[in-house]
């Protein structure tokens, strides 16, 4: 069956048959050129691909599984440059919280058990916990056995609560730019209950997230835009993921950033969506400095 796409979203039954950095260079190229219609089974025979299941219904082609992070030490130089990111706009995280890599099971679970779980996206990629729990973290990235992964190495991990935020959990298999957006997210949420903000609603705390996350995203693939601080050498000098490779990965990954820029900002969600763009018009007009300021304050973006 061919199914000929010509809108923005691909129907959910499409995503089994490609992995992420195919499908956001196909939706990226419907977004920027609406008229063409694109034959995806044409296009999949044409790239002639074998492709690799992770077992939760994701699948990576062997190109997007040298780049995509896929365990938790893997991680954790792009998630000390985020912390830098961070501190280099005065919003240092003092405190050392732990962040895990983990399966679709895990992060459902670690859902499941969370209090403060009321705004959750339908798709959780990433959370932040706030409860202590017991939560099976990826230690060692699996190889390739066949078509799917074998040999994948986990282990239990107790988070115990010595501050407001526990951990940072992280679907794993997921590119470099993807993950690290997820992590400024995040991390949002970590700084604000860290420095006692509280009571926030969705639109509110989840739009602020979000332009934390845009604009690390906008510093990794346009730097000096905002004039903030860019990881792009952080993170790069530290992984062997696509960002320090040269020529056509490196202008790939440029456009799956490109794509998630353009996912945030045209989100239809209210919380997400709608929030971002609240937040987003705020920031630009006040400075995130004196819009964190005011919702502190008032518990909404200034006008």
């Amino acid at each position: 069956k061919v199914f000929t796409v010509y809108h923005a979203e691909l129907p959910g039954h499409l995503y089994m048959s490609f992995c992420m950095m195919h499908l956001l260079i196909l939706t990226f190229h419907m977004i920027s050129f609406p008229g063409c219609f694109v034959s995806l089974d044409s296009i999949l025979k044409s790239w002639n691909t074998r492709y690799i299941a992770l077992g939760d219904g994701r699948s990576l082609c062997l190109e997007c599984m040298e780049s995509a992070i896929m365990d938790t030490g893997d991680c954790q130089p792009l998630y000390h440059s985020i912390r830098d990111y961070y501190e280099g706009m005065h919003m240092r995280i003092d405190q050392q919280i732990p962040m895990l890599l983990v399966q679709r099971d895990a992060l459902n679970e670690a859902i499941v058990g969370e209090k403060n779980g009321f705004h959750h996206m339908p798709e959780t990629r990433g959370l932040c916990l706030s409860e202590e729990q017991t939560v099976t973290t990826i230690l060692r990235r699996p190889r390739i056995g066949g078509h799917r992964l074998v040999g994948i190495r986990t282990q239990p991990q107790k988070l115990t609560r010595r501050c407001e935020v526990t951990a940072i959990l992280v679907l794993y298999g997921l590119p470099r730019l993807l993950t690290g957006a997820i992590l400024a997210h995040e991390l949002m949420h970590g700084w604000l209950r860290l420095k006692g903000y509280r009571n926030l609603s969705p639109d509110v705390e989840e739009g602020i997230c979000q332009v934390l996350s845009y604009m690390w995203l906008e510093s990794e693939v346009m730097p000096g835009f905002r004039s903030v601080p860019s990881t792009s050498t952080a993170s790069s000098s530290s992984s062997s993921h696509s960002s320090s490779k040269k020529g056509r990965t490196s202008e790939v990954e440029k456009k799956l950033g490109e794509f998630f820029l353009h996912q945030i900002a045209h989100d239809a969600s209210p919380a997400y969506g709608g929030g971002f763009r609240a937040a987003n018009a705020a920031v630009n007009k006040y400075g995130l400095r004196r819009t964190l300021d005011h919702i502190r304050f008032t518990g909404s973006f200034p006008i």
